[in-house]
């Protein structure tokens, strides 16, 4: 099985901080301590990964809702793994990482989200985010960019 990346736990107890804010300041919503058990033993033994399968059910499904609403596959409908590309240009992905996607499971999928996010290598780390960006990016030569 996979490991839930401690990056992801931190994001899905502030989602669920933003989603199910404090009553009165003090006390976390049952899914934020549930998931924050989790993240305090990670970073206590200094474990950058936790086990998707041993992980407190109470943890796992809060964990589940915040990766429900993240974008499933890195794709941007430019894959050159079908011209024999064992990386997709496009994406990032191997070959067998876009064959099987539906297959993995979300933890997987997050393991993969990670890596091509740190290599940033794909197009849509690059020249897709840019064209995505618009107009404003076709700024005249020498204009000060925010």
């Amino acid at each position: 099985m996979a490991g839930i990346h401690l990056i992801d736990i931190e994001a899905a107890i502030n989602w669920w901080r933003e989603r199910n804010p404090s009553h009165d300041g003090i006390t976390a919503c049952a899914e934020v301590l549930a998931l924050a058990d989790v993240y305090a033993l990670m970073v206590y033994y200094r474990e950058p990964l936790a086990d998707e399968a041993a992980m407190p059910d109470a943890a796992a499904q809060a964990w589940l809702a915040w990766y429900q609403q993240m974008p499933d596959a890195p794709c941007i409908a430019i894959c050159s793994t079908a011209q024999g590309d064992a990386l997709c240009k496009g994406c990032g992905r191997t070959e067998g990482e876009v064959q099987h996607w539906p297959l993995l499971s979300p933890a997987e999928k997050r393991d993969v989200w990670h890596r091509i996010t740190l290599q940033a290598t794909a197009w849509r780390f690059n020249r897709y985010a840019e064209r995505a960006r618009g107009p404003a990016s076709a700024q005249a030569p020498g204009a000060a960019r925010p």
